[in-house]
């Protein structure tokens, strides 16, 4: 048990340390700046309702099926050709 509190301490040191270089070096602040900006950007953006991600969703999902479709059909064809040449 006694280990545990040591590896503990250790990654708490580490962990303090790497937070004060970035601290020191500015980084921390430019992340917060980053976050900052990206939400103001997302808040701007124009999101999809309910009813339009559903549409969409399933959209995708036929065009996904039906093109899958097609290389079975392409693949089963082709298959067919060339074993008939054999």
């Amino acid at each position: 048990m006694q280990n545990f509190y040591i590896q503990l301490l250790v990654w708490a040191a580490v962990i303090g340390g790497l937070f004060a270089f970035l601290w020191k070096q500015g980084h921390l602040v430019r992340l917060s700046t980053y976050v900052g900006e990206t939400r103001d950007e997302l808040r701007k953006c124009s999101w999809p309702s309910k009813d339009e991600l559903w549409q969409s969703t399933l959209m995708v999902a036929v065009v996904i099926f039906g093109l899958g479709l097609f290389t079975v059909v392409v693949d089963f064809v082709v298959l067919k050709f060339v074993r008939s040449l054999l």
